[in-house]
């Protein structure tokens, strides 16, 4: 992945993903404010990703469109990070159908917006100006994303035994995961500068929190996830299933 399309494209993956699973806790929050937090949550996002698919789309120049990129390519295609196509749930709600754990949803916010933070601070001073404009507004967006996920970790960490627990599980589940942002193979190592400051920014601002909600970092190691490279887990393509069947059932259909 050594091109700007491509770049961006993952961009747009990212966000549409976590969108769309952060989308599936409306009607299922623990209190209303937090149905409302999350809507507006994935609605950031998934604004985000139609405005990198619509610049995607621009630099291609191949007759593709947001609907197209976002709604017609199959799981092999999709460039995002393994972490945010998996469901909300750990080894103490180990099934999705049986429920959610909020403690994974808020946990993985968290872990990704601190990312995302540090990308779009540099990306707001990329040569290409449309991306740089894209980062502006996302900033905005992910500083409230951040700022949301760590107050409830800190509720977490800081409250029953039981919260507690739950919360110590997502970080344990989730954590490797975040292996990926810093792999070789992905984009970050190409279009990013100073990938080595970055990586210990966010384990600094993660490692931070972690320790005021009383919560333990697991070390690193174990199996390294390549979404990013097209290879994705077994849940993706129910994800996608959902996502997409609207638009497959009635292709070329106006909005």
């Amino acid at each position: 992945m050594n091109s700007l399309p491509e770049f961006v494209l993952h961009l747009a993956d990212n966000a549409l993903i976590l969108g769309q699973r952060n989308a599936e806790c409306c009607g299922h929050g623990p209190i209303l404010e937090e149905d409302l937090a999350l809507a507006n949550n994935a609605l950031d996002l998934i604004g985000q990703a139609r405005l990198l698919y619509q610049h995607v789309a621009q630099l291609r120049d191949d007759g593709s469109t947001e609907d197209s990129l976002a709604y017609f390519r199959d799981q092999q295609h999709f460039l995002n990070f393994t972490l945010l196509e998996l469901p909300h749930t750990t080894a103490l709600a180990p099934s999705a159908l049986t429920g959610r754990d909020y403690a994974v949803t808020i946990t993985r916010n968290g872990l990704f917006s601190a990312y995302m933070l540090l990308v779009w601070e540099q990306l707001q001073g990329h040569a290409d100006a449309q991306l740089a404009a894209i980062a502006v507004k996302s900033l905005k967006e992910v500083r409230y994303h951040w700022q949301h996920a760590a107050d409830w970790l800190l509720r977490f960490g800081g409250g029953t035994d039981e919260s507690h627990a739950r919360a110590q599980a997502a970080v344990n589940f989730l954590m490797p995961y975040t292996q990926e942002f810093w792999s070789a193979k992905t984009p970050v190592q190409v279009f990013l500068n100073h990938t080595q400051a970055l990586q210990a920014a966010w384990q600094n601002m993660v490692g931070d929190l972690l320790a005021q909600a009383a919560l333990q970092m697991p070390p690193d190691g174990g199996f390294i996830p390549h979404g990013s490279c097209g290879i994705h887990s077994e849940h993706m393509s129910y994800l996608l299933a959902e996502m997409q069947s609207l638009a497959r059932q009635h292709p070329g259909a106006a909005w």
